[in-house]
This record gives structure tokens, sequence and C-alpha cells, in this order.
């Protein structure tokens, strides 16, 4: 999450009166009701009567963060999963679809078994297995009712029915008319109960097609996924959200059913409801629905701690588009005191065409086609990012350069008390403008709840807001430093090629060193 996630949250806090209030949009804090239940699920109400709407969150606190070498790529492809059906939605007839779903699983052990062997595999047992495994799937194609839980909703008035998945959670979203909501409590429940992995192999090549695309096959999708993986050394930040190739894979249906018993209990859940309901009678709702559902044993936190670097880290991917960079620096997790001064650095440096790196790197200079620089607000310390694409002829490394330059005349000359009362007043502006609404609220409380506590939203403005000139040169000297920065180019084969023979002709006309 960025800054500009974060500073919009605070839309209604300055334009509906009704939270608590209060004059100062700085004073008025969000009147969010809590409820936990005895199985640890926890409940957070905000009342918004203006339309008659509710708009619902299921946020579980796991992402990729929560995984382990062997099955990264498992919360995403779970969240995947989410939308398969139950015992009672998206089949036909459980009670015959269960056997196949075994029946199904045992070919797919019995066919990797025999594939590992490699040359000495019975190839005659692989084609057997094969077809038997695809006259399983036949029988199991006719008992499913495809996108059960999604046309449901879709029949009842939902809309924004979405998940997402994060490094730190997991977050699944429906809008729907007030007079629904014991129809969502119905399904919620029950895919968090009963959620059955049919179609699991199928949805894993999905995931594979999925990742293809967006990260293999995408110049800023694998520039990123280098630079955490170097930017990180210990810490399971270093991994992709979407998970490593080989693991999305091979990942098992045992694995991932163990991961949903240990993750997707309800004292690891949240549910955020905002819109126009009734306090009291929800919390019984949802006690009557969700209050069966067995908790677990409290999931293991992350006890790795990334090191601190001791240097700086570079690393060259080649690939066949035009050139990027990327450079992250180390920054501490939600909760610190530097992550306000953070914000107003990273707008100072990129936001609008007014900032620093627009109006250097791509109006004077005109060596950018794009420069942009933000922080992410992690539950464990994070990165501070700049990512900038150059202007053909220029070179990555002129971005480089150029971005150092503007890093150093803030390190070394304070930005102005206007200048830096101006960037607060653009982020007051950006979140009375683009979050007047339950949906963006439901986000942001859910968000924040997931990653620390949702009374997060209620201290950032006033927190912003004693943020110093003096401030923003600190952190700029403190974080943004060589030996606490790692750089990733992505640079076209060819051209990398034609340096390294340059380099190497160079060299061979250097005289010897006399002994």
């Amino acid at each position: 999450m960025n800054k500009k996630t974060l500073s919009s949250i605070f839309l209604v806090i300055t334009s509906i009166a009704l939270f608590t209030g209060g004059s100062s949009a700085n004073s008025l804090k969000l009147d969010v009701k809590e409820h936990v239940l005895k199985n640890g699920l926890k409940l957070l109400m905000l009342e918004k009567h203006d339309v008659p709407i509710v708009c619902l969150r299921v946020n579980y606190k796991v992402g990729s963060v929560d995984e382990r070498p062997g099955i990264t790529g498992v919360s995403h492809l779970f969240e995947h999963m989410m939308f398969k059906g139950t015992k009672i939605f998206g089949t036909k007839d459980y009670t015959a679809e269960k056997p196949l779903l075994d029946k199904e699983d045992d070919l797919v052990t019995k066919l990797s078994n025999e594939r590992d062997k490699g040359e000495s595999a019975d190839k005659k047992r692989i084609e057997s297995l094969e077809k038997e495994l695809e006259e399983v799937r036949k029988k199991l194609r006719e008992l499913v009712v495809k996108d059960e839980v999604f046309s449901l909703y879709l029949r009842h008035g939902a809309s924004g029915l979405n998940a997402a998945t994060s490094t730190d959670g997991t977050y699944y979203f429906c809008d729907l008319p007030a007079n629904k909501l014991e129809l969502w409590a119905f399904i919620e429940s029950d895919r968090m109960k009963n959620l059955v992995l049919r179609e699991f192999y199928s949805e894993r090549d999905v995931v594979m097609e999925e990742r293809r695309l967006r990260t293999e096959n995408s110049p800023m999708g694998l520039l990123v996924e280098q630079l955490n993986a170097v930017t990180f050394i210990a810490h399971p930040y270093r991994w992709p959200t979407i998970g490593w190739r080989s693991d999305v894979q091979n990942i098992t249906k045992t694995d991932t059913e163990e991961y949903f018993k240990r993750y997707y209990a309800p004292n690891n859940a949240v549910i955020i409801i905002v819109g126009d309901f009734n306090p009291d009678e929800t919390v019984k709702l949802v006690e009557k629905y969700f209050g069966d559902i067995p908790s677990q044993p409290a999931p293991p936190k992350v006890k790795t701690v990334e090191p601190e670097q001791r240097g700086e880290r570079r690393v060259e991917i080649e690939f066949e588009s035009n050139p990027f960079i990327a450079i992250s620096y180390h920054i501490p997790a939600i909760g610190h005191p530097d992550l306000y001064a953070l914000d107003i650095l990273s707008s100072l440096l990129s936001d609008g065409r007014t900032s620093r790196l627009y109006k250097s790197l791509i109006e004077e200079k005109r060596i950018a086609v794009m420069a942009h620089a933000y922080n992410d607000i992690s539950k464990y310390p994070d990165a501070f990012t700049f990512i900038a694409v150059p202007r053909a002829p220029h070179t990555v490394a002129e971005i480089e350069s150029a971005f150092y330059e503007e890093v150093e005349k803030i390190k070394k000359s304070p930005p102005s008390d206007w200048e830096v009362q101006k960037i607060k007043n653009q982020l007051e502006a950006d979140f009375i403008r683009d979050l007047n609404s339950a949906s963006g609220l439901a986000n942001e409380i859910g968000e924040f709840e997931v990653l620390s506590d949702w009374r997060y939203i209620n201290t950032f403005m006033d927190k912003l807001s004693q943020v110093t000139a003096e401030d923003v040169v600190r952190v700029a000297n403190k974080y943004l430093a060589k030996n606490n920065r790692t750089v990733a180019m992505l640079v076209k084969k060819e051209n990398n090629q034609k340096i390294k023979e340059t380099k190497e002709t160079n060299s061979a006309k250097k005289p010897a060193l006399a002994h």
C-alpha cells in the first residue's frame, strides 16, 4: 500500500459529521463499533445510512509473508479456490462428487510419482493413468455448477465482487442491498467452514498462466519480482505473492488443505460491515452463522528479521523490452513515526507535475517517460521504491544518476515550508475527492486491521500534520543511503551483449603488466 491509498481513507472523516461531529478535519474519528465472537472472529461495523447498501469484507490475516519455500503462491491460489464452492454451492450432488474428487487426487499422486522416475518411468502406466484421470475429470465436470457463488450474489444485486492477495493479507469484497445481509452471512459462513477444493488442478493451471502474463512476460512484473528477491535476503517479503513457478506447479491439494485449516480460521479473520444496517441485529446475525465455526491454534508468526543491509546490491535482468530501472531502500514497518515523513518525501519526489522528479527528469532533462517513488506500508519492515523508464535514446544509467542528484538536493537543503504544506493539502484534497463511499471505507478499515489496527486511520492525519521540512531531510539521509539501497535494471539482451563485448575488446587492447 502506498501513500495515496493511506491518505485517501480520510475523505468521510472530513465530509460526514455523523462519525463524531467534530469541527476539525484532524479531530474527527471513525466511529467503528467492535464485537468479538467466542471463536475469535472480529466484527468491525460502521453505520452509514445515506444509501440502502452494505459493503461487506471478510479479511484473513494471512498472505505470502506466511508461506514457506515449496508452497509460495498458495495464498493467491487459495484466493481462487474460495470461489469454487462448498458442499452445497458449486455442485449438483456432493455425495456423488466426493469419491470422484478423492479418486482424482489418488490418480494425480500416482502419475506424479511415476513421472518423477524420469527415464525409467513406465510410459504405458503413465498413459493408462492419464486416460483414467481424464475419465474421472469428465464425470466431475458433469457435477460442477460453474461460478455458482458469483451467480447467486449477482442475482441478488451484488456489485464489487472480488478478492485480492497481498504480502500481508487476503481480502474478499462484496457490496449488497441492505436487505440481503443474511444471504451474505449464510454464503460466507459456509465458505469458511465447508469449502471444497474442486477444480483444484485446473485452477492451478490458471494461476500459472496468470504468472506467465503478469510476471514472466511483463517487464515491470519481472523487474519488481527480481528487485524484491535481492532487496530481501532473509525475510519472506523476498518471494512474489503469486509464487515461484516451480512451487505453483507442484503445490498439492494436501498442502492447500493444511494451509486452509491453519490460517482460514475465525480467530485469524475479521469481518467489516459499512453501510445501512442495525449493529445490534447484525451482531446477532453474525453470531448465528459464524459462531459455531471452531477456532484453531494461533497461526505461527513470522520470526525472521531482515538483517541490516551493509552495502549496495545490484541486479541486471535481460528482457526483450525497453529498459527499466528500480531502486529500493529498506524502511520500517507500519506504526513507525518515520513513515509519515517518508509519505511527504515520496510525494515531494513524484506526486504530480510539480514534483521534483517530474520537473527534472521528464520536463527539463527529458530523459524519462515515467518516474515514480512510493513507500510501502506493511506489517513488517518494507521498502521505499523508485521506478523509472528512460526516454530513448537515454539510458538507465542517466536516470539513476539524475535520481541521486534529486535525492542529494533534498538531503542538503530542506524543502520550503510552503512546499511541505502544499503536499499536505494535496493529501487532504485526494481523500476528499477519491473516497466518498462506504465501499472505500470498508476496504481501508479492513486493510489497516490486517496490517496492525484499524485505529491507525484515526491518527494518521494528525501525525502527518506534525511532519516538518527538517523531518523530510532527516529521513532522506537516514534511509536513502547507498549502503541501504538495491538497484535493479532491466536491459535488452542484445544491448547487454554488445556492452560485454566492448568491455572485453577494450580489456584486450590494454598492455600486459610487467612482472
